[in-house]
């Protein structure tokens, strides 16, 4: 297949794109500078030099393209609402272009929102403030054919920028490596590499799925990877507001654990890297 990659060059995107090329496929990924672009096309992937509001950019990639996947979501959590709506008009934008096709769509989403252990079959909060779920079953109720990748909140693997390495960070700046409540809130953890093969074996067995889940661990209690991060730090753990977590409060707080039992069926996918927590144990995580 011929794929259109949006976040060509970030953490999961970039992941993605390997994994592709690696089984064969040709892929043209979204870059959105021109040093992106460059060490992109270095990987021997064709690229696309635009942004995510280049909408016209976007609609004609995808309609060249045999299968979109949809990584790419502007991080700056001080915009997350304007980024959330970037978000939804891109993927109905990369809908619009594969319309009245059988040329499948990959959006990506978290786990926010859904109850402790849901499982693929269950709906998101309305309420959420990201859209990239609603927007996908919205184009999916239009004829698209389409789907959510659903990610743990740890894509985790050495290089990771994300939540964990955040709350490395704000123990290293506080002294203490902290958890809320009792800490009992469990997480979902993914090595990248998983992550990345869902969405091939997804794109490669015709997306016949509204939701995928790459999720390998299920259920990793918050309090486990502080305490975690305490030893490695030789910090101590201890229980802390949600002040103490500022913006980062609600996913601190939160039980982001789900079943990814039938991805794993459906897919035959099994997870092959390092637990969450064998992970984090590198040396490599805590390098300042």
């Amino acid at each position: 297949m011929h794929v259109f990659v949006t976040g060509a060059t970030g953490w999961v995107g970039s992941a993605v794109v390997r994994e592709l090329i690696g089984a064969g496929h040709q892929v043209t990924g979204l870059a959105r500078s021109a040093d992106k672009a460059t060490a992109l096309a270095a990987t021997g992937v064709g690229v696309l030099l635009a942004t995510l509001d280049d909408a016209d950019a976007l609609r004609a990639a995808a309609a060249a393209a045999d299968a979109v996947v949809h990584t790419a979501f502007n991080h700056d959590f001080s915009r997350f609402m304007e980024s959330c709506e970037q978000d939804r008009r891109v993927i109905e934008t990369l809908a619009s272009a594969l319309s009245g096709s059988a040329r499948p769509l990959l959006v990506t989403s978290g786990l926010s929102g859904l109850p402790r252990g849901a499982t693929e079959a269950t709906r998101t909060n309305p309420a959420m403030p990201r859209k990239s779920e609603a927007e996908a079953r919205a184009s999916a109720e239009r004829g698209v054919r389409v789907a959510t990748v659903r990610l743990a909140p740890s894509v985790h693997g050495l290089g990771d920028h994300g939540f964990v390495s955040f709350l490395i960070r704000l123990a290293k700046q506080k002294g203490v490596s902290a958890y809320i409540g009792d800490g009992q809130n469990c997480w979902s953890g993914v090595f990248r590499l998983d992550a990345a093969r869902v969405y091939r074996l997804a794109l490669e067995q015709g997306v016949t799925e509204p939701v995928y889940h790459a999720v390998a661990d299920e259920a990793v209690p918050f309090k486990a990877i502080a305490e975690l991060i305490g030893r490695r730090l030789n910090l101590p753990v201890a229980p802390r507001d949600r002040e103490h977590f500022g913006w980062f409060a609600n996913m601190a707080g939160a039980d982001m654990s789900v079943s990814s039992a039938r991805t794993r069926a459906l897919l035959g996918w099994t997870p092959q890297g390092p637990h969450l927590l064998a992970d984090l144990d590198q040396p490599g995580y805590y390098a300042d």
